[in-house]
């Protein structure tokens, strides 16, 4: 039997405590063995799922912990890079939260010490894993729509009643594009497997340093898209990939089980004004868990991994491109 990957978390973050933490738990061939906190009552809720975890009060005691194989980083955006950096220096894995750096050209550092030292390091775009999105680029491939002519996607959310939070801080990577713009700009990239040839329309709303709401156009090879991403507006996600001879459309896309039902739909028109609906659902799957076990596949038995380095810098790329855009 492979040995399962042991994991070691950097941080008691929520994200980590509602849903990384019980699915590096729940997943096949991988152990949550430590965790590291300065405050050791946060370390309460994780050991209600994994009694057997063992507590650093810093982060470089767990990185330096030699029964750790794997490091989940969840820290605030710009530490994602540095604490990469040091976890591969150490030996581990790395697994780090989106976005994974605040420029594409921080990223180049990563993708190097990662060559040199032959570990696997990746971002934690989950939504990748998911039989969702896996189906949906598999139908587009297929040509279940034709040719590709616009995608369209939102995902918003409402944080404004919550000035503490991160998202709300510039010094801390804060903003709407890069919590949730990598989502619908990745998964754009990820389905169509092209890149933007322009950013055409970038109408961004600032407040306090962040975005707060952002419209954005660009123009890809053969194909359009528009996106609109806010943290000060109804909860709301949504992806349409609309081609000449048919529409996909994934709901609850990013948020599968938490915003609703994951779903894909094949609209398909008929003669004499018929349409035709075919609807998949994935009522089941956890993003999270398969993520976590994509990623103890890949390092113990070399099986390719769906979402690399150089794709999270190719999305970063993008998103400092929308800024730019905004600014220019």
């Amino acid at each position: 039997m492979t040995t399962p990957l042991r994991w070691g978390i950097l941080g008691a973050a929520k994200f980590a405590r509602e849903h990384m933490g019980p699915a590096i738990h729940a997943a096949r061939g991988a152990t949550l063995a430590a965790l590291a906190s300065r405050d050791a009552a946060k370390a309460a809720p994780f050991r209600a799922f994994a009694p057997g975890l063992r507590v650093h009060t810093d982060y470089d005691a767990l990185l330096a912990d030699p029964e750790v194989d794997a490091v989940y980083i969840p820290l605030p955006h710009p530490m994602h890079v540095p604490w990469a950096m040091k976890a591969l220096e150490a030996g581990k894995h790395v697994l780090a939260e989106k976005p994974l750096a605040m420029t594409a050209a921080e990223i180049d550092p990563l993708i190097s010490r990662r060559n040199a030292t032959g570990l696997h390091c990746a971002e934690a775009y989950m939504i990748v894993h998911h039989p969702q999105w896996q189906r949906a680029r598999a139908l587009l491939r297929e040509g279940a729509i034709g040719r590709l002519v616009h995608v369209a996607g939102i995902f918003t959310y409402d944080n404004r009643a919550d000035p503490g939070n991160i998202r709300n801080a510039a010094d801390q990577g804060g903003g709407g594009i890069p919590d949730i713009g990598v989502y619908t700009y990745g998964c754009t990239r990820w389905m169509t497997e092209a890149e933007p040839e322009a950013i055409t329309h970038a109408d961004i709303t600032w407040e306090n340093g962040v975005d707060t709401i952002a419209r954005v156009s660009a123009r890809f090879p053969g194909f359009t898209a528009h996106w609109v991403n806010s943290m000060r507006m109804a909860p709301f996600q949504d992806m349409v990939f609309h081609g000449e001879t048919g529409v996909l459309r994934l709901t609850a896309p990013f948020n599968a089980q938490v915003f609703g039902e994951a779903r894909v739909e094949l609209h398909r028109p008929g003669g004499g004004g018929d349409h035709t609906v075919t609807v998949e659902r994935f009522p089941a799957a956890n993003q999270y868990v398969a993520q976590v076990e994509a990623f103890g596949r890949t390092v113990r038995e070399g099986a390719e991994y769906p979402w690399s380095l150089e794709d999270a810098r190719g999305t970063q790329a993008m998103i400092d491109a929308v800024y730019a855009a905004a600014k220019g």
